[in-house]
């Protein structure tokens, strides 16, 4: 089964990433989450890598604050796709956690999202986008996404013009 895998650094990420399952519901895109730290359990981070990649992941999404290094810590060791998701917290408001996660090695990229809740919802879009390369399924649905946005705008607009 081909699915994408949400690694949190730790239980208070779970609030923003949880708009990353919620995306990856709405379009029917099979996913995974769990709790580990690149600093805290590292040899949890690399046997979960190595686990998801046998089941089928197809993209890695990683949230982490602060110091931020778990993006990092899986692009290190597999060759999927990792999003990297700083999150808003500690005296820098996850700040540092997007330098940390955007400032990758070459050869070593991190897709890097906005913080928090958007850089979530807009991970899973890319997950998806990424996963639609080669499921036309998927494709068909992000097209019917965008022209339903599109007409949102439409409606909403005309909601507020006035005739002058």
């Amino acid at each position: 089964m081909k699915f994408v895998s949400i690694v949190m650094g730790s239980k208070s990420d779970y609030t923003i990433m949880e708009e990353s399952a919620k995306t990856l519901e709405k379009f029917g895109v099979p996913y995974e989450m769990i709790i580990s730290s690149a600093h805290r359990s590292p040899e949890r981070t690399k046997n979960y890598i190595k686990e998801a990649e046998e089941k089928g992941t197809q993209v890695f999404i990683a949230a982490a604050g602060m110091a931020a290094h778990l993006a990092g810590a899986l692009a290190a060791s597999t060759i999927k796709p990792v999003l990297g998701v700083p999150m808003e917290s500690g005296p820098l408001r996850g700040e540092d956690a997007l330098l940390s996660t955007v400032m990758m090695p070459g050869g070593m990229p991190v897709g890097t999202v906005a913080i928090g809740k958007a850089g979530a919802v807009n991970a899973a879009y890319l997950a998806i986008q990424i996963m639609a390369l080669q499921d036309d399924e998927l494709k068909v649905k992000l097209q019917e996404d965008r022209i339903s946005k599109a007409k949102k705008v439409e409606l909403d607009s005309s909601e507020i013009e006035t005739i002058l």
